[in-house]
């Protein structure tokens, strides 16, 4: 056990302060998806928000309850739900999703001091859907998405390195590269969304949309900070 007496060797002096903008129920509207949307733009528009569609996509395993999260890239947004991309052959997302389709979001735009965040249930978008998206992709990371036994061990770099070139020598004739089938979309279909706007003295503006099933309309609360 930590001996909390000690101090800390590593901590945050600064205090960082929020006054830039506010939050009103009177304003925010009364769809979640479209007010996302205004948010995320503006974030896409503020030069200091390097990588806006950057998000944390948090899973937990069942039964073990055991939970993981990284940092993956948002890419697409309808009105049913927030899309990524990635590998679901066999890595730590991909079993958790088996095992448990729930799933959390967190967007957080540091120079607008907001943060949104996404609760609900997961689903596989379709094939169609995927290879859309995958044509888009530069060719370099096509062949990547063949390459890599995501979240595998791997006995070095160089494995790594073998396996990109077997692929490159497999598609250097192909027009184009086609779509793996243990790639493509995952949906986060939302029962809960919370959009946070940072406030002086940390009285922050936290409204809250909030719907038993996705058939449900929407609620509205707002949350102490």
């Amino acid at each position: 056990m930590a001996d909390e007496t000690k101090t800390p060797i590593i901590f945050a002096p600064k205090t960082y302060q929020y006054d830039k903008f506010s939050l009103d129920e009177s304003t925010i509207g009364k769809d979640p998806i479209e007010q996302f949307s205004k948010w995320f733009n503006e974030a896409k528009e503020d030069p200091t928000e390097s990588i806006p569609e950057s998000v944390s996509f948090a899973t937990a395993s069942l039964p073990s309850g055991t939970v993981s999260c990284r940092i993956l890239l948002f890419k697409e947004l309808d009105e049913r739900g927030f899309t990524i991309y990635s590998n679901w052959q066999s890595s730590r997302k991909a079993d958790d999703i088996e095992s448990n389709p729930h799933a959390a979001l967190t967007f957080f735009w540091k120079n607008l001091q907001r943060q949104v965040r996404v609760e609900g249930f997961t689903e596989h978008v379709s094939r169609e859907t995927s290879q859309r998206y995958f044509k888009t992709r530069p060719r370099g990371s096509k062949i990547g998405a063949w390459s890599s036994p995501q979240s595998q061990v791997i006995e070095n770099r160089g494995e790594l390195d073998t396996l990109l070139k077997e692929n490159q020598e497999k598609f250097k004739d192909a027009e184009d590269v086609e779509c793996p089938e243990f790639w493509g979309g995952i949906r986060v279909v939302p029962l809960r969304i919370e959009f946070w706007q940072g406030r002086a003295s940390r009285l922050h503006d936290r409204l809250v949309f909030e719907r038993k099933s996705e058939n449900d309309e929407w609620k509205l609360v707002r949350l102490a900070p």
